[in-house]
């Protein structure tokens, strides 16, 4: 049992709304800056460098610098996988419409 610990922060920093928003919107574009996710999620640029800032330090994320512009990435493929098969496993809860 050792071997899960720290696994539940994995659940816990995506279980808050806006920071699956972003992780969701950086498995359909490979790599977003900070006022393009702000702008897809509709919050400002301090909430959305914040968020990205968590995900960067809990390694679901990754960035890199261009000049003044910092762009986020997810971190592996592994990752992508968790937001997918979370998010069609939410698809298919849901009763048809």
């Amino acid at each position: 049992m050792s071997d899960i610990t720290g696994l539940e922060l994995i659940f816990k920093a995506l279980s808050d709304a806006t920071r699956i928003k972003i992780a969701y919107a950086l498995t359909i574009e490979e790599e977003l800056c900070v006022c393009d996710v702000a702008t897809i999620i509709d919050c400002s640029m301090a909430t959305a460098s914040h968020h990205l800032r968590l995900l960067k330090n809990i390694g679901l994320a990754k960035f890199r610098k261009e000049g003044k512009l910092v762009y986020y990435s997810l971190d592996d493929h592994h990752v992508k996988q968790l937001i997918q098969i979370a998010y069609i496993h939410h698809q298919e809860g849901r009763p048809n419409q």
